[in-house]
């Protein structure tokens, strides 16, 4: 007779409780964490050895092989942790996957995990543009389509869950993971989310995304790696947690992987508050919760909220969290944690359920093993969605005439980042995530913007010089465990100081018509590079000599078109009103410098808008937007405020906005919508497309609000001369704000309607009065504003 548990027919509630009820103790704790391991195809795995293990304070252990009779409940990156070709992987997971099912007493599968906020984290996996870029298409269509394409190489090497996306909320560019976030904005950034956890989990929900980092990551003490975060629970509510909450809601979020830092003392790992109040009991979660790596083990070695890894398991799981990864530091005390009283066999019960159910339903049981000879990576599909991705996300910010590139014109070609393949790939990349030695070689599906320039205006037309280095030799190494902040720190920064490529890059210049100026950072972890995990910065200006450079060529007279490519933007020490052109790629992935080429030739359209602004300077961090009125000080400092705003970006075109009209000037607060339209009109020589965002301010409320938010947005594409009526729909619900008792609720009153071009652009404004008394909202509530275009 056929156990329960392994008939696919029978619900899956049932045969969780089976399976549990023939479960020891010792097989229900191998289900809540992982192994991290070098996978072999003929069953060789080996345990990886890295920081960690001296930093969590690790013992010896029984054999591997031992351990594995009890099964396991993840993987980590199985083909995301060393270099090994896609297929062979495939084969080691699935040699490891057969040793579980078909060696082990209960034959439970494990689930596989990697990275995959910019495409698979494996080698010769599509590399896609950074966060940045994908908020900067102002496209949420095209942001679901790059991740599908993202979750088919995923599903195509085995993966059961993807570690993306990033639903950090920008606050402080000086932030070394400012390039892994959606923008500054939350409900920009929750409909990005949204849409991307859509694509990347697809309609049957095989794929599990994972939404991260719960909660309030992005807005650290100084924007300094897991420093704490100073918030109350209504700022934290209506800026940090509203993506994620849009995108459990609205999308149906399959993991959320808490942050590593203390919020008002209260580290994420053990917060239940956050991980089960609100999570689970408030908006209805039912996936799993998984630790941010080594996340468990730093409640007692960092912030020192229990001694030692018992207790610290104890709390992580008590509080909420289902899965530590990325192996078992903590867990591996869960026995002597039950023995001591700290956590009850009941609460294991609970977790082990939930571990199961994923697993019973996305139908490992029935389909354990990956098809190696079916694994699909650098599909062309793929790499033109990335292309889009990129070349949608460029956003001109300065352009005096410059730009598009002249036909008959030579051009010198000049920085560090103009044919360096790192500079155009982000932190969470294959190439750069694994620091090792032989990057370069992992990067030959790169095209540089010099390779692409080359081909598009002839070698002959191109001049090239490096001009300077950002970092000289990118050093394998460095420390690459989250854990680490002592052990092994950097003697001194990479970034270089050398000028004596300068001369010969002026010399370059001076005998062209035009300088294309490439300039930027250097992604790496943990300060291996200029900016990403742990390379946080203390200043805005160009990392090491690139500033010297723009200074020289500006000097030589000629027009100087600046490309900065990187995770956060930088300013040019004054030289924003002298360059002929600037314009901002972030980190464009694999098929950037096709994008780049198109762009400053005028094959393609500068489309990007900004969703982080460009502060003046350092001293104005934290800055953002939808800041408070008196953010900037009595009276205001100088040095407040961002010479980009966000949502700006020129095109080639330029448009007129009609006054605003509203359907009705009074909406009831009771389910009520706000219809306000506006036309637009291209009234430049040429087509171009324009994004229309809707901003609202409050002008009376019961608690201080931002000076405005953003709540709808769209972009139009007009020919010349054309134009096109936008009618914009605006849930009476999206006016909430959060309560002193945490509550959601929508104030009767004045809101000031604002469309523009940016934030700082402004065009027409209209005031809406809502009527009613004041109201709390449900669960379900709408989040989501509409558009219709006419033309």
């Amino acid at each position: 007779m056929t156990e329960i548990y392994k008939d696919p027919q029978r619900p899956v509630n049932e045969r969780v409780a089976d399976l549990l009820a023939r479960m020891t103790p010792e097989e229900k704790f191998a289900q809540m964490h992982a192994y991290w391991l070098i996978l072999s195809p003929e069953g060789d795995h080996r345990e990886r050895s890295d920081l960690s293990d001296d930093f969590a304070g690790v013992s010896e252990q029984t054999d591997l092989a031992t351990r594995l009779q009890r099964g396991v409940g993840q993987i980590t990156r199985p083909l995301g942790t060393h270099i090994v070709e896609a297929r062979e992987g495939v084969r080691a997971a699935n040699r490891l996957q057969r040793t579980l099912v078909e060696e082990t007493r209960l034959g439970i599968p494990a689930m596989f995990h990697e990275e995959c906020l910019v495409g698979l984290l494996c080698k010769d996996a599509t590399l896609f543009p950074s966060s940045l870029n994908y908020g900067s298409t102002w496209d949420p269509e095209l942001v679901e389509r790059a991740a599908a394409a993202i979750g088919a190489e995923a599903r195509a090497t085995g993966c059961h869950q993807g570690l993306a996306p990033v639903l950090d909320v920008s606050r402080d560019v000086r932030w070394g993971r400012t390039e892994e976030t959606f923008g500054e904005d939350p409900w920009l950034v929750g409909v990005m989310a949204t849409r991307y956890v859509q694509g990347l989990q697809g309609k049957s929900r095989d794929l599990l995304a994972t939404l991260k980092h719960y909660v309030g990551h992005s807005f650290s003490e100084g924007a300094r790696n897991h420093a704490p975060v100073h918030l109350g629970f209504c700022e934290l509510n209506d800026t940090f947690l509203l993506p994620f909450e849009m995108a459990v809601k609205l999308a149906h979020a399959g993991s959320v992987m808490p942050a590593y830092h203390d919020i008002d003392n209260q580290p994420g790992h053990s917060d239940a508050f956050l991980l089960t109040d609100v999570l689970r009991n408030q908006w209805g979660f039912d996936g799993i919760i998984v630790a941010d790596y080594g996340g468990v083990s730093l409640l007692h070695q960092h912030h020192g909220v229990s001694h030692d890894g018992a207790e610290s398991a104890a709390l992580a799981f008590n509080a909420g969290l289902d899965i530590e990864l990325p192996k078992d530091d903590c867990a591996r005390h869960l026995a002597e944690a039950v023995a001591r009283g700290l956590i009850s066999m009941e609460k294991i019960d609970e977790i082990v359920a939930r571990v199961l159910t994923q697993k019973f339903r996305l139908g490992l049981f029935e389909r354990p093993y990956a098809d190696e000879n079916a694994v699909a990576l650098q599909s062309e599909e793929a790499r033109a969605i990335a292309r889009e991705v990129a070349t949608r996300s460029l956003t001109l910010l300065e352009n005096r005439g410059a730009l598009p590139l002249a036909a008959s014109q030579t051009v010198a070609v000049i920085g560090p980042t103009a044919d360096d393949p790192l500079a155009l790939l982000s932190g969470y990349s294959f190439p750069v995530h694994l620091i090792i030695s032989d990057m370069l070689e992992q990067t030959t599906q790169v095209t540089t913007p010099l390779q692409a320039l080359r081909e598009q205006l002839g070698e002959e037309n191109v001049r090239y010089a490096k001009g300077c280095h950002i970092i000289e030799k990118r050093m394998a190494g460095a420390p690459v465990f989250p854990g680490d902040s002592g052990n092994k720190p950097m003697q001194s920064s990479p970034v270089s100081l050398d000028q004596s490529l300068i001369p010969q890059a002026v010399a370059q210049a001076q005998q062209s018509d035009i300088v294309l100026a490439f300039v930027g950072d250097l992604a790496g972890l943990f300060q291996s590079g200029t900016v990403g995990e742990g390379s946080d910065t203390d200043s805005l200006a160009l990392p090491g000599v690139q500033q010297s450079l723009l200074e020289a060529l500006v000097e030589t007279g000629k027009p100087v078109v600046v490309v900065m490519t990187g995770g956060r933007p930088y300013h040019l020490g004054g030289l924003e009103s002298r360059v002929a052109a600037l314009l901002m790629a972030w980190a464009p992935g694999q098929e950037g410098g096709h994008a780049i080429a198109d762009v400053l030739t005028g094959k393609a359209e500068p489309q990007g808008r900004l969703v982080v602004s460009a502060p003046k300077s350092a001293g104005a961090m934290p800055y953002y937007y939808n800041h408070k009125l008196k953010s900037g000080g009595t009276p205001f400092a100088f040095h407040f405020g961002a010479r980009y705003p966000f949502g700006y970006g020129l095109s080639w075109t330029q448009f007129d906005y009609s006054p605003l009209t509203l359907a009705e000037e009074e909406v009831a607060i009771n389910k009520g919508v706000i219809n306000v339209s506006v036309t637009v009109t291209n009234r430049g020589e040429r087509a171009g497309s324009e994004v229309l965002q809707l901003y609202v301010r409050d002008n009376v409320a019961s608690m201080v609000r931002p000076v405005q938010e953003l709540k709808a947005f769209q972009r139009v594409r007009l020919e010349a001369g054309a134009s096109a009526r936008l009618t914009f729909s605006l849930p009476v619900d999206m006016l909430n704000f959060t309560r002193r008792d945490g509550k959601r609720i929508v104030e009767p009153g004045e809101f000031e309607l604002r469309v523009g071009a940016s934030s700082a652009d402004i065009r027409a404004t209209k005031t809406v009065t809502v009527t009613g008394e004041t109201r709390v909202l449900g669960q379900q509530w709408q989040m989501l504003s509409h558009c219709e275009v006419s033309f």
